[in-house]
């Protein structure tokens, strides 16, 4: 087939005339009229993914308050974030604690909240007490400010995540005798449970698995609003080996994303608490793949089945000293399937991502595209496929 370009198929959105469908339904598409027509009469495929993504936080910048302040150590409902940037400009992570939560790494206890569960609020329009200190120089003279405020009383607010989206991740169990407590949750002893976090065969990257069609600029459904991608994400690991479907046996690529914290929904933008490891947030991403092509076609009907991903021992002799902790692999079939079989055992399994939300995003992505309202970016510079990369000329 003659190739589509960014222009033609972003024509045909504006006009309301083209043809949309997500990653799920277009694996039956592809398989009733094969995968040649089914490129020629598609020009959208949406992916989505909704789970706990670490790397992230917002910057805010607060309007000047008067005498001015140049805010040095801030906290917002007792979390603290990076001040270092500018007068009334700061950094919260997702993952940063109140210095009275009784949660810590050593204690099994419940983290009641930090950064991800501040950001939730903010985008959900509950008040937020901003608490700043400084040292007061002759243009900034004040020293303490306390005001309780709404995300509309921000004067800008943006989410910026420097490690989003992995394409796909490990696969946690724990083979040691003792219940271990992790980033991936609880896990019991002797390999009692199996947890994984993947929308498998909705997820983004997973449906372009060399990046042909995403890199910086890219336009893209983050946190229930629209956002772009900005750079390759922190660890992006392109040489990871992948099967003969081209899918990475390891985290591989990773997303930096940016998107207007103001126009996000609280629905994809959720903290959460993870016993006896800390705090954290869940975020809502979809991005469309253009089907500028056959091949391209062809990456967005990987099933399941064909998607493999690592089964690692978090147990104390596993993960944690650095060392390979790969037991084997599995399917995300058999993983969605609620139990894997290893060694002869029937073990359970459970996500910490949510597949069902996945699902909306992908769906509601379809529908905004569908309706004309959201057009492909086309990325200035695709993700690179090496771990070599620089922003300049190539």
């Amino acid at each position: 087939m003659a190739g589509k370009t960014y222009e033609e198929i972003n024509a045909k959105i504006r006009r309301g005339e083209a043809v949309v469908v997500t990653a799920n339904e277009v694996i039956d598409i592809a398989r009733d009229i094969g995968v040649k027509k089914a490129a020629e009469k598609i020009d959208v495929v949406t992916t989505g993914t909704f789970g706990i993504m670490c790397s992230s936080g917002a910057f805010l910048n607060f309007w000047h308050t008067k005498p001015k302040m140049k805010m040095q150590h801030i906290w917002l409902d007792d979390v603290p974030a990076y001040g270092g940037v500018a007068a009334v400009d700061c950094y919260l992570g997702a993952t940063e604690l109140p210095a009275g939560d009784p949660g810590n790494a050593h204690y099994p206890g419940h983290f009641r909240h930090g950064g991800g569960h501040v950001i939730e609020a903010l985008v959900a329009g509950r008040p937020v007490h901003l608490r700043a200190d400084a040292y007061g120089t002759d243009c900034y003279p004040r020293r303490s400010y306390e005001q309780t405020l709404t995300l509309a009383d921000i004067r800008q607010a943006f989410l910026f995540s420097p490690r989003n989206c992995y394409q796909n991740y490990n696969v946690a169990t724990n083979c040691s005798d003792r219940t271990v407590y992790t980033y991936m949750g609880v896990l019991k002893p002797h390999m009692g449970n199996v947890h994984y976090s993947s929308a498998g065969q909705l997820s983004p990257l997973l449906n372009d698995p060399y990046y042909r069609t995403i890199g910086i600029g890219t336009h893209i459904f983050l946190g229930g609003g629209e956002g772009f991608v900005a750079w390759p994400g922190t660890q992006h690991a392109p040489d990871d080996p992948r099967n003969a479907r081209g899918i990475p046996l390891g985290g591989a690529g990773t997303l930096a994303v940016i998107g207007d914290l103001k126009q996000m929904d609280a629905r994809f933008v959720r903290g959460v608490s993870l016993t006896g490891y800390g705090v954290s947030l869940m975020i809502g991403i979809g991005i469309p793949i253009p089907i500028l092509d056959e091949e391209a076609l062809y990456y967005t009907t990987v099933t399941d089945v064909e998607i493999s991903a690592p089964l690692c021992d978090y147990g104390p002799d596993g993960y944690p000293t650095g060392e390979p902790c790969t037991l084997g692999y599995v399917t995300m079939a058999e993983l969605k399937s609620g139990e894997i079989e290893f060694e002869g055992r029937r073990i359970r399994t459970a996500p910490l991502s949510s597949y069902s939300k996945a699902v909306e995003i992908a769906e509601t992505l379809k529908g905004w595209i569908a309706a004309g309202r959201f057009t492909l970016g086309q990325p200035s510079r695709l993700l690179p496929t090496d771990e070599k990369f620089s922003g300049g000329c190539a």
